[in-house]
This record gives structure tokens, C-alpha cells and sequence, in this order.
């Protein structure tokens, strides 16, 4: 009796719908949420549907676009680098040589 076992070969690829990769999909599913919300929030407060369809596909749009933009632009985890990367100072401004002077060595070379 031979057994018949499937290899997953999508280990270790990030996950993909698409053309978008892992965090995106999110966003884009968040987004439209956000879009069914305001579509209903519209309907309720009485604005007319030849405002509310327009502005919701319009909105629609505009987000699917972004999503897919920054998705192409920055790759799987290239956004959140990116972030990463405009948080960090351009310079570190240091007064005294003190902060230096005073560290203590636990006797490995620093390299």
C-alpha cells in the first residue's frame, strides 16, 4: 500500500492575488469595505443614487489604482522599509564626547 502525499510548493513565497502581494491584498479588501460603508451611510442620509454610485465607483477606483501602484512600486515588504527608512534621522547630534567615554567594554573588539 503506497501512499500518495502532495508537496506544497508555495512554501516560503509570499501570498499573491492577483499581482498583489501579501499586505495589499488587505488594504484593498479594507478599502472596499470602507466603500460599502460610505455607500450605505449615503443611501441612509438620503443622498440621491445618481450621487451616491458615482462617487462610490469614482472612490473605487482611485483605491484599486493606489493599491496596485504601490503594490508594483514597493513589492512585498518594500512599503513598510520605506516607512522604516523615512523614520530614521538624517544626522544624531551629539554634545559631548562623555556619551562615548563613559561606555563600558566587556572586553570583545567592537567591529
Amino acid at each position: 500500500m503506497s501512499s500518495v502525499y502532495q508537496i506544497n510548493k508555495g512554501i516560503n513565497k509570499p501570498i499573491e492575488f492577483k499581482g498583489l502581494y501579501g499586505q495589499y491584498i488587505g488594504w484593498l479588501a479594507g478599502g472596499l469595505v470602507v466603500l460599502l460603508l460610505t455607500f450605505v451611510a449615503l443611501y441612509l442620509l438620503g443622498a440621491g443614487l445618481l450621487i451616491t454610485v458615482p462617487l462610490v465607483f469614482a472612490l473605487g477606483g482611485a483605491l484599486i489604482f493606489t493599491v496596485f501602484r504601490l503594490s508594483k512600486r514597493f513589492g512585498v515588504h518594500g512599503l513598510g522599509k520605506f516607512y522604516a527608512k523615512r523614520g530614521l534621522p538624517t544626522y544624531v547630534r551629539v554634545k559631548s564626547r562623555r556619551v562615548f567615554t563613559t561606555l563600558k567594554t566587556s572586553g570583545k573588539v567592537a567591529v
